[in-house]
Parts: structure tokens; C-alpha cells; sequence
């Protein structure tokens, strides 16, 4: 017995359009975030930390400190609202943090890498919310300022010449 998956009918925004959302973004709240090393949350964390612009918060229930910062309970124990509201959980859990996400007055919710819930989305959009899913902030702020390479991201630059050897 297989089990299907549903159909994905949502489409998101346009590389340039994330690359919009990314340029106004001036802060972002992870939610999920976790203190654990060898958590997505924690390294894309550190990499927004160390290499964004961005003022970054992270939203964890049980935890008390991330990376050295403080670590909040719930969105709306933010000290301010937050331009853009990452999300590290299941896909059930989505629709939730939407609606978390809709009531603080965020602009935008992203939803990480292999997160889909076209319910969740749909309901951000009707509150005015952009949205994108199945992304990663870290990736594609890397891949818009070139900095995959720092990453561990292959560039994509293909060149016939030799590499220098140190």
C-alpha cells in the first residue's frame, strides 16, 4: 500500500521575487530554532548571525539561549515584529504558525526546505502575507550575494582554466 502525496497546485514567488523579499527584510524570527549543533535551524542561524544584515530571533519554547541570544517562547514575546518569520517544523504545524505569523503583523513566512502545506499558505497570502516554501533562507541569501561557495555550495562556475594549487 503506497501512500500518495497531494498534488502541489501552490506556486511561489520568482527568484527575483525572493530576492525582493530578501532586500526589505531587515529582520527575521526563527521559528524551531534549536541549540543543537547538528540541527538545519542552528546552522542556518549561525550563517544568518554571520553573514546577513539581518537582526535575528529565534523562537523556541523550551530553550533559553541560541548562539548567545536570547531565545523567546512564542512570536508574540518578540520585542519587535519581525519583517519575515522562518519556520523550522512539521508540515502539520504550519497553518499554525501562519496564523502566528498573520497576528503579530509579519510580511512574509517562509517555510523551510522540504516544508509544504498549501493550507498554510493559502492563508497567509489571504492576510497579506507573501510566502515561500520548500526554501531556504540561508541558501538563497548565499546564492543571491554570492556566497555559496563559502557554504560548502558548488558556485556553478565552470571555467577551462587550471586552478592554482597552494
Amino acid at each position: 500500500m503506497s501512500t500518495a502525496t497531494p498534488e502541489r497546485t501552490w506556486v511561489g514567488p520568482s527568484a527575483g521575487e525572493r530576492l525582493d523579499i530578501l532586500r526589505r527584510t531587515k529582520s527575521i524570527a526563527i521559528v524551531g530554532a534549536s541549540p543543537k549543533p547538528e540541527r538545519a535551524s542552528y546552522f542556518v542561524a549561525t550563517y544568518l548571525l554571520s553573514s546577513s544584515p539581518y537582526t535575528v530571533y529565534f523562537i523556541n519554547p523550551t530553550a533559553t539561549e541560541i548562539l548567545g541570544q536570547p531565545v523567546y517562547k512564542s512570536l508574540a514575546d518578540l520585542p519587535e515584529v519581525p519583517d519575515l518569520v522562518e519556520v523550522f517544523r512539521k508540515d502539520a504545524d504550519l497553518p499554525g504558525v501562519a496564523q502566528e505569523a498573520i497576528d503579530i503583523g509579519a510580511k512574509t513566512v517562509w517555510f523551510q526546505l522540504g516544508s509544504w502545506n498549501e493550507e498554510a499558505a493559502h492563508l497567509a497570502e489571504a492576510a497579506g502575507l507573501e510566502v515561500v516554501m520548500d526554501r531556504c533562507v540561508k541558501i538563497e541569501h548565499a546564492r543571491f550575494h554570492g556566497g555559496l561557495h563559502l557554504a560548502g555550495f558548488d558556485t556553478g562556475v565552470i571555467s577551462s582554466k587550471r586552478q592554482l594549487r597552494a
